[in-house]
């Protein structure tokens, strides 16, 4: 079980690090002056889950269920 606890602490560590930076890179949600303009229907707009930015949320929400996970994993073998 001690090795079990080992590769899961560096996995979590890994996945704690690796969220971080993730949640940085990340765009505000502010709209700023392009929302009054109406520019936030735009092809960009509209496909903005194929994006980078979508990529990256949708990367946030993986790392986010890993970590709950790993952490209740570890809580229950400590």
């Amino acid at each position: 079980m001690q090795i079990i606890k080992i590769i899961l602490s560096v996995i979590f560590i890994i996945d704690c690090i690796a969220l971080t930076v993730v949640v940085l890179m990340q765009e505000g949600k502010q709209q700023g002056l392009g929302a009054i303009a109406g520019a936030a229907e735009t092809y960009w707009g509209k496909n903005k889950g194929r994006s980078m930015e979508g990529g990256l949320v949708k990367a946030t929400t993986i790392m986010g269920t890993l970590f709950f996970v790993i952490s209740v994993a570890l809580n229950m073998l400590g």
